[in-house]
């Protein structure tokens, strides 16, 4: 999915710069492919749930290229979790700072380089079960309430950051089946899914590209799911 949206920004004339965490190869393999296309592109290693990672992220940004438009948090956790076992509360703690505590440093950190050359676009991910408010998969809910925070950081930061800075969510529903699923499990959400089928990652990428290119839309989380919020 990054790869595609990295694609889809870069045809419009992006300089496009991927991070990661432990997905190096990914990051690389994903510039690689823009760079085949004849588009900028690039990586940088950052943990999106440390302040200390983000801060110093944006250091490097401000330095080289030293200007900021667009910026797509893509980083996110999905986990099952035992509620009866989960006496650590782990899972809360990473699913909270990877899907929502990300959310609000990497707004807080990008505003203000946008807002030096006149403005952007923030685009985080929450989730349909999330911002339909239908907590449907019960073994997961720290996943659940963190992409629910998502759109809360949303709505709160497009409001501080308006006018030159827009923020934006967008909640995938069937966008790519999970690697080992069964014919039956396919079936299964097919049959939820008004428009019957698997979105892919391009109808991810047209959704950023929208959100990028509007002038007047902020504050809000667009499902992209195929209707399946509907059943």
């Amino acid at each position: 999915m990054g790869s595609a949206i990295g694609q889809a920004l870069g045809s419009k004339g992006c300089s496009v710069i991927f991070t990661y965490r432990n997905s190096r190869k990914s990051a690389d393999d994903a510039v690689s492919d823009l760079k085949k296309l004849g588009y900028q592109a690039s990586s940088m290693p950052c943990d999106v749930s440390s302040g200390p990672a983000v801060l110093a992220l944006f250091e490097q940004i401000t330095k080289s290229p030293g200007r900021l438009d667009v910026l797509v948090n893509l980083a996110s956790v999905y986990k099952s979790t035992d509620l009866s076992r989960d006496n650590e509360f782990k899972d809360w703690d990473s699913n909270l700072g990877a899907n929502a505590k990300s959310a609000y440093m990497l707004s807080a950190a990008a505003a203000p380089l946008m807002r030096k050359t006149g403005g952007g676009r923030i685009i985080h991910f929450s989730d349909w079960t999330s911002a339909s408010g239908r907590p449907r998969y019960p073994d997961y809910v720290p996943y659940f309430i963190s992409k629910v925070a998502v759109k809360g950081v949303v709505e709160a930061m497009a409001l501080s950051f308006a006018p030159e800075v827009l923020v934006n969510a967008i909640a995938p529903g069937p966008i790519l089946a999970p690697a080992g699923m069964t014919a039956e499990e396919d079936k299964k959400v097919r049959d939820a899914t008004p428009l019957k089928r698997w979105g892919g990652p391009e109808e991810i990428a047209r959704t950023v590209v929208f959100l990028a290119e509007t002038d007047f839309v902020t504050g809000e989380t667009i499902r992209v799911d195929g209707g399946r919020h509907l059943y």
